[in-house]
């Protein structure tokens, strides 16, 4: 039902919005074909390669889908028929796990939990009756991960060849309150320009997110790498690896050609932080990601820190703590001093802030040339592009 012989094979692969562009030219510098931009998500076309490829390398992707039927339904019986009518025992053996998940926009259909029942049921009913047997479902760490898309009446049956997230790298294992989403981190970083050869400063770090994965681009460590390393036991291997058509030694060969690309470079990344408890988290996720080489810490605040001596000017990248963290009259003073900081020390620097608090940015006295939408977990942030010009204290507020 699922073949992946062919040279041209469809895929979709899902995204943040706002970083579908990145993705789309991650993908063009992958060496995809027939690229097509959509929401949160890009469709592209390779072979069974490239998708391992792509599994193995995406920064700024989410899932890789492999799309193989589509139909029309506009109720539940309609959508029950058509997944029953489908040879999922050639598929999906007794023995073998499934689950299947639904991402919905249509006035016929309302709810996402409903709509993987019904799917489930019909592939399991198709199976009981052809083989006498049923396979089990798991929602933690299924065999065949399977999404179904509906828009309008347009329904697309598909295979998640990643299974766990791939947001999930594996190289974190401390965190604190509300941490940025490993994709998020790596958009930000990929939407700043930073030249990779100029310093990188995460000022605010947190548990040190956005200075690994600037590490990881730096140093063309594929994120899927952790996955695949051993280094972390929580993440499941990539979810094409348990179907029948898995490709060990194409895997094999495909895995060690990224790896060797892996360089050790005299990257200036600078990450900092106020907290020595945080910091502690940081250094340990540092650790676990080997990127300790390119990351140098330090417990400062960011009205005391200035530029590291010797570096070229590069990018300043701040996640600044949110309102429902923080007093509003105390988040409205660090904005103002993180404006007045900026514009008296870093000088030649191009600064990043993502924020969801209007208010809070207009303290900055500062005036971004860029405003990108995005999304960190469920707040709608602008990520906010500052030049920190000679004479930026003139600059009038944003």
């Amino acid at each position: 039902m699922v073949q992946l012989e062919s040279d041209n094979l469809p895929f979709l692969a899902t995204t943040l919005a706002g970083l579908e562009e990145v993705l789309g030219n991650e993908l063009l510098g992958l060496g995809a074909r027939d690229i097509k931009i959509a929401t949160r998500a890009v469709s592209f076309a390779g072979d069974k390669g490239f998708l391992y490829k792509a599994n193995l390398n995406l920064h700024t992707a989410i899932r890789i889908l492999v799309p193989f039927q589509q139909f029309k339904a506009r109720n539940s019986d309609q959508l029950y028929e058509q997944v029953l009518k489908l040879p999922w025992e050639d598929l999906i053996d007794v023995r073998k796990t499934l689950a299947v998940n639904a991402a919905i926009h249509s006035p016929f259909f309302n709810h996402t939990l409903f709509v993987s029942q019904k799917v489930k049921d019909g592939i399991i009913d198709r199976i009981r009756e052809k083989k006498g047997a049923r396979p089990s479902v798991d929602l933690e760490a299924p065999d065949f991960p399977i999404h179904i898309h509906i828009r309008e009446d347009q329904c697309t049956l598909s295979l998640d060849s990643s299974g766990e997230s791939l947001h999930k790298r594996g190289y974190r294992s401390a965190t604190n309150i509300a941490p940025m989403n490993e994709v998020l981190a790596a958009g930000l970083v990929a939407l700043s320009g930073w030249d990779q050869r100029s310093a990188f400063i995460d000022p605010m770090c947190g548990s040190g997110t956005i200075a690994i994965e600037a590490a990881l681009f730096a140093a063309r460590i594929p994120p899927g790498y952790f996955r695949m390393s051993g280094i972390s036991k929580q993440i499941q291997p990539f979810a094409f690896m348990g179907w029948d058509n898995f490709d060990a030694e194409l895997w094999e060969k495909i895995y060690q050609s990224s790896v060797n690309k892996i360089r050790e470079s005299d990257i200036d990344i600078f990450a900092s932080d106020v907290s020595p408890n945080v910091l502690k988290k940081a250094k340990e996720n540092i650790r676990n990601s080997r990127t300790g080489d390119m990351i140098h810490v330090s417990g400062s605040d960011f009205r005391d820190l200035r530029p590291p001596e010797g570096a070229r000017p590069g990018v300043i990248v701040i996640n600044p703590p949110y309102g429902e963290r923080m007093d509003k009259d105390d988040l409205n003073l660090l904005y103002k001093e993180m404006g007045d900081a900026l514009k008296k020390n870093w000088t030649g620097y191009t600064c990043w802030i993502i924020s969801p608090d209007k208010e809070a940015v207009q303290h900055l006295g500062l005036h971004a040339s860029r405003k990108i939408t995005l999304f960190n977990g469920s707040l709608e942030c602008k990520y906010m592009k500052f030049e920190m010009y000679t004479g930026s204290k003139k600059q009038g507020a944003s």
